[in-house]
């Protein structure tokens, strides 16, 4: 893992070597979340959005299982704080995600993922947690996390520490 920083943007860059270290990324940032924490993937069919959001769920102390939500739009999951799980797949325009009427969801006391949110980048709250994922191989995946607003880059600090082999 390391720490990027330059003139225009810090961010923190990560590989995971399996779902289970994908898993315990989600969980240490589910464990970071407070209330109003908007976190947005990013990344191809199969690079493990879903992955990390089961484990930001299990962070959150969620027993569910977290599931794509692709039918519905956004999935509810409650434990320490709410779980709005939105994914914007079957989305095809930006006004169809404005006419959601998400803002509850962004806006309220819970944490929201959002897959697929480069649909709607645009119309989403400026400041907020990127989480960019890429394919290295069939077991690997690069994360970059890219902080927008103050809370974000306190959550960046402090994970730049952490460590997914334990």
């Amino acid at each position: 893992m390391r720490l990027i920083e330059n003139l225009n943007m810090s961010y923190l860059e990560l590989i995971s070597h399996s779902p289970e270290q994908t898993q315990r990324l989600g969980i240490r940032i589910g464990e970071l979340a407070l209330p109003g924490d908007i976190l947005l993937l990013v990344g191809a069919l199969g690079t493990g959005k879903t992955c990390l959001t089961q484990g930001i769920a299990w962070g959150l102390g969620i027993k569910e299982y977290a599931v794509s939500p692709s039918f519905v739009i956004v999935r509810e999951l409650h434990g320490r704080l709410p779980l709005y799980h939105i994914d914007l797949y079957r989305l095809d325009h930006i006004e169809e995600i404005v006419e959601l009427g998400l803002d509850d969801y962004l806006y309220g006391s819970g944490v929201c993922v959002v897959e697929w949110a480069e649909k709607g980048l645009s119309v989403l709250p400026i400041e907020h947690l990127l989480i960019q994922i890429s394919f290295l191989s069939d077991s690997e995946r690069n994360f970059q996390l890219k902080p927008s607003g103050k809370r974000y880059l306190e959550i960046l600090a402090q994970l730049k520490n952490l460590s997914l082999n334990s």
